[in-house]
């Protein structure tokens, strides 16, 4: 039956055993197209190089779902060899499987495959448009920015946000008379993007235009123009950020504790200590990292006790702004977090009740994010317990996730930069001898 075969090959793909690969092929012949496109989207989420020329076929399939599917399987694969067959198909009638075309050679990444997607940039389905500007945007020549910046004003709102997004990745200057123009307009849709490229581009001349949108009625504009002044670090965004510590808007109230951590001093320390207590986590969890960039020492007493906040975003600051404050009366409470803390992704949790928190990751980083703050500690005072703890955090870890990027707090995050790796984290915390244990 059709819809048992398609479920397996669902499941195959959930495994992701590549044993089931020689399986999976054996069903691309399948009369069901909803089976074909599930075997092609769980060999793509099996990844196994020996795929590649069944993906490629299947890039032809009569069915414009299984060559969707395909695209985005040979996308995961990231294969520099299939350029030419993605190539073929990026003038497929239908829409969606250009879109995945663009997608994918945006992931591959290569020469060709940005040359590829250049000539994607004239098609006329807006998704495709954008797709193609985000893989250049991402990967591209810094000449292709003047081609990328005209889309600051294409008809298409999606395709001028992907615009600002890479005029903000690239930091293009040339872009800020397009992106004003852009945020003194009509529509709200794109302004969040738009801040955000103005924040990371660092324009002077955007300023007043930021502040003014700061008083914006939408709460979602006024926390991306707050969070724009903060990277700026522009010392107008100190007195905009002080005014909305107590906005009704809990996003609001955490961007502006994020801001303050750039553009505040030692006079704000009253503040964000009383935003610890906030009744939501998001403005405690921004009070924390502000509190930390700050290097406000006076607060780790309050700081300690956010190790026990029941928000795993509030404790994964506070643990990060511990360690850049070196505070060594942390040790004993970083130890704890460190051995009941999971080294691996853990699954979100689901909110106590709508609008109580957000979908975050942070327990999952919380592993990752002790064992640096405790390195930082462990060139201060040495503390044999510490080291203890460290060489045991390690052993609970393979070779190869200790070799995957570490998952760091925001404040550690950079665009332009990879992580380090969890191993390096552990070499730096352990520097005289990484895999020695301690008697």
């Amino acid at each position: 039956m059709p819809g048992i075969r398609q479920t397996a090959a669902v499941a195959l793909g959930i495994l992701r055993d590549p044993r089931a690969g020689s399986t999976l092929s054996t069903v691309l012949t399948d009369p069901d197209p909803a089976v074909r496109a599930a075997a092609v989207e769980a060999l793509g989420a099996i990844g196994r190089p020996e795929s590649r020329a069944d993906l490629e076929r299947m890039l032809n399939d009569a069915e414009s779902r299984v060559r969707v599917k395909s695209a985005y399987a040979l996308a995961n694969l990231a294969a520099p060899d299939s350029v030419a067959a993605l190539k073929s198909r990026s003038d497929d009638p239908t829409p969606e499987v250009r879109q995945a075309v663009a997608s994918a050679l945006a992931r591959i990444g290569t020469g060709d495959a940005l040359a590829a997607l250049e000539g994607m940039l004239a098609d006329p389905y807006d998704r495709v448009r954008r797709e193609a500007i985000l893989g250049l945007g991402r990967v591209g020549d810094p000449a292709q920015l003047p081609r990328v910046r005209s889309f600051l004003q294409d008809p298409a709102r999606r395709v001028r946000v992907a615009a600002a997004v890479v005029a903000g990745r690239r930091r293009d200057r040339d872009s800020v008379p397009l992106l004003l123009e852009l945020l003194r307009g009509e529509e709200t849709w794109e302004k969040p993007a738009v801040l955000v490229a103005l924040g990371r581009i660092g324009a002077p001349e955007a300023v007043p235009v930021l502040v003014s949108t700061a008083e914006s009625p939408a709460h979602w504009i006024r926390v991306c123009a707050i969070h724009a002044l903060g990277d700026m670090r522009a010392p107008e965004g100190g007195p905009v950020a002080r005014a909305h510590i107590s906005d009704p808007a809990w996003a609001v109230r955490g961007a502006a504790a994020i801001a303050l951590g750039a553009v505040g001093s030692v006079d704000d320390l009253a503040m964000l200590l009383g935003l610890l207590n906030d009744p939501h986590p998001w403005p405690r969890r921004g009070a924390a990292y502000a509190l930390g960039r700050l290097g406000l020492s006076a607060a780790a007493p309050r700081l300690r006790e956010a190790l026990d906040d029941p928000a795993a975003e509030v404790r994964l600051a506070a643990v990060w702004a511990l360690g850049r404050l070196g505070d060594d009366g942390a040790r004993d409470g970083l130890v704890r977090l460190l051995y009941q803390s999971q080294p691996g992704p853990t699954p979100m949790p689901e909110p106590a009740e709508v609008g109580s928190s957000l979908g975050s990751d942070a327990e999952s980083r919380l592993f990752d994010a002790t064992v640096q703050a405790l390195g930082r500690l462990a060139h201060g005072i040495p503390d044999p317990l510490v080291r203890r703890a460290l060489v045991d955090a390690r052993e609970r870890l393979s070779e190869e996730e200790l070799d995957r990027p570490a998952r760091l707090p925001l404040p550690e995050v950079e665009v332009d930069r990879s992580p380090p790796s969890v191993r390096t984290l552990f070499d730096t915390a352990l520097p005289s001898s990484a895999d020695e244990e301690e008697a």
